[in-house]
């Protein structure tokens, strides 16, 4: 592992405003925002895709468990391909990997095309964030935690206008979302290219073990782990929520998607940093998580009643919020490793364990009741609170004796120099 770079030198903690960045941070946040407009893009067109294709609600949930899988699996390769040709390359080609496949899915006439290019897109996907959150925190002015909290902004301003958008245009056509992430990615790509210096490898080259490796840290594979039940509990409420709001409308499912991701934006950037210097990491994430398998287990109890399907909707963006911030950072800190490698192991459990969770989800909606997806979430979730509180003390100390100078050196390992 290298020293850090000499030219690369971050500004003292107070000396700029949140919002004094630099135009790569800018940049990278731009392209984070329509980067992370798929996952909610989709929502109010599930119901309209499987009417035109005709779909079962299990096979359109494959548009969530493929993008995830494949996103998941392709987190082990972010760090080898970012550590060989640099960061801003790798960021070029996911962009352009997303462009292609969403452009494919509006083009495809199966539903099977549509969840294969869903596949593709969560591979660009997979490229273009994992390398993303380390070159904002090595770009950005100011401290790790406020960088962080730009990403995190970034992510719930992109998950909030996802849905609404993906209604706006889905009224016109169920293809025309897929159409209008494209569009809005080539723009990314151009702000990107011209915007973002140029970052050539730098330090070692990682492999592909490196990220099994860093599992063998507790207090990683603890964070993975809890990752994997809430995730299960997230994309279950993504999948089933339209289904459950059987006489909403495209642009009705947008809004109540669109006030879920706002109360998400809004709790990440705002909210969560409270509660964590109030009552710390583990104590906020284990409350927030019990909070949330709470709310997905009314919404089982009053499945058939579509205020409360809406309403239960909309509250969890504020437990989803917290907890996206909370874990993210606590994963940046359980493992004396460099941010890539801790990034890619968490994010590989955590989005290959949780993707089977919509297609479970829709088989239980099928089979068996209304109710039972939002039972399967809750009970997940609940999962997630239990290896929380009893593996709380290991998470703790994983962040204790995490060491700073690694930390400086990861971020340069990543991204060199970005000033």
């Amino acid at each position: 592992m290298s020293a850090p770079s000499a030219t690369h030198t971050a500004a003292p903690a107070g000396t700029s405003s949140f919002f004094q960045q630099p135009r790569a941070v800018w940049a990278v946040a731009f392209a984070c925002v329509i980067a992370f407009m798929g996952i909610g893009l989709v929502d109010p067109i599930l119901k309209e895709i499987a009417a035109n294709l005709g779909a079962s609600p299990s096979q359109v949930s494959l548009l969530f468990t493929s993008y995830m899988a494949v996103m998941g699996v392709a987190m082990l390769i972010t760090g080898v391909v970012s550590s060989r040709i640099g960061p801003k390359k790798t960021l070029l080609l996911g962009l352009v990997l997303i462009i292609v496949f969403s452009a494919l899915a509006g083009s495809s006439s199966t539903v099977t095309g549509v969840i294969g290019f869903r596949a593709g897109w969560g591979l660009g996907n997979a490229l273009f964030v994992a390398t993303a959150l380390a070159t904002i925190v090595s770009a950005s002015s100011g401290s790790v935690a406020s960088a962080i909290i730009l990403f995190e902004a970034a992510l719930g301003l992109g998950i909030a206008s996802g849905p609404l958008i993906g209604g706006l245009l889905g009224e016109h056509s169920w293809r025309a979302p897929f159409f209008g992430v494209a569009t809005l990615m080539c723009i990314a790509l151009v702000a990107t290219t011209f915007f973002l210096p140029a970052t050539p490898p730098a330090g070692r080259r990682t492999s592909l073990l490196d990220p099994f490796r860093a599992l063998r840290y507790p207090a990683l594979l603890l964070m993975a782990i809890v990752a994997i039940c809430y995730n299960l509990g997230f994309f279950t409420l993504m999948a089933s929520g339209p289904f459950a709001l059987p006489s909403f409308g495209i642009m009705q499912i947008g809004w109540t998607f669109f006030g879920w991701g706002v109360l998400l934006a809004v709790t990440s950037v705002w909210v969560a940093p409270v509660l964590q210097r109030r009552f710390g990491t583990v104590a906020t994430l284990t409350a927030v998580l019990a909070l949330f398998s709470l709310d997905l287990l009314q919404m089982g109890l009053f499945a058939e009643h579509e205020p409360a399907i809406m309403i239960g909707i909309i509250v969890a963006g504020a437990f989803l919020g917290v907890t996206n911030t909370l874990v993210t950072e606590a994963v940046m800190h359980a493992a004396p490793v460099e941010r890539p490698v801790a990034s890619a192991a968490y994010s590989f459990v955590r989005f290959s364990g949780g993707a089977a969770g919509p297609y479970v989800a829709m088989k239980l909606f099928e089979h068996v009741s209304v109710h039972a997806p939002f039972y399967f979430g809750g009970i997940a979730v609940a999962v997630g609170v239990v290896v929380m509180a009893l593996g709380g003390r290991i998470v703790t100390r994983g962040s204790a004796t995490d060491s700073p100078g690694s930390v400086e050196v990861a971020e340069d390992v990543l991204v060199g120099d970005i000033d």
